[in-house]
């Protein structure tokens, strides 16, 4: 039963959702962040990387090739990503919202590691936005020929 309640939150990725993507070498960013669970509101630390426009979690830290992430999160589906002290009442707290209106809560170690998720998911939001933009001048141009 647990296996099909991960399966239809999104949280149980098929390989489809990262094939291609090394996310064991060189990510954009790596470190352990607290994530609250999206329906038992519990909270785990599990080990984030971000790579190529998508968002990896993994329960342990030591990520290899064969490793399989327990949550992929495509940045082109986030809208924002902004601190949430005020919402979870807890320090080093942020949010990411996606165009689902789900809305997830992390909390990094430190001031400063919050501020660098938070940076560094804001470009990636803004690199795909630019990259969807790009693709519909292409598509719009390729058919007025």
């Amino acid at each position: 039963m647990e296996g099909l309640w991960r399966a239809a939150t999104g949280q149980d990725p098929s390989p489809e959702d990262y094939t291609g993507i090394e996310f064991w070498s060189n990510p954009e960013r790596a470190t352990w962040l607290t994530k609250q669970g999206e329906y038992i509101k519990t909270w785990r630390r599990r080990w984030f990387v971000l790579k190529q426009g998508k968002l990896f979690w993994f329960k342990d830290g030591h990520v290899t090739r064969t490793s399989t992430p327990r949550g992929v999160i495509p940045v082109g589906t986030c809208l924002t990503v902004k601190g949430a002290e005020d919402v979870v009442h807890k320090p080093c707290a942020f949010e990411l919202s996606t165009n689902t209106h789900d809305t997830m809560y992390f909390i990094a170690d430190s001031e400063k590691e919050k501020e660098e998720w938070i940076n560094s998911i804001g470009r990636s939001i803004v690199q795909h936005s630019r990259s969807l933009a790009d693709s519909e001048v292409v598509d719009y141009d390729s058919r007025r020929g």
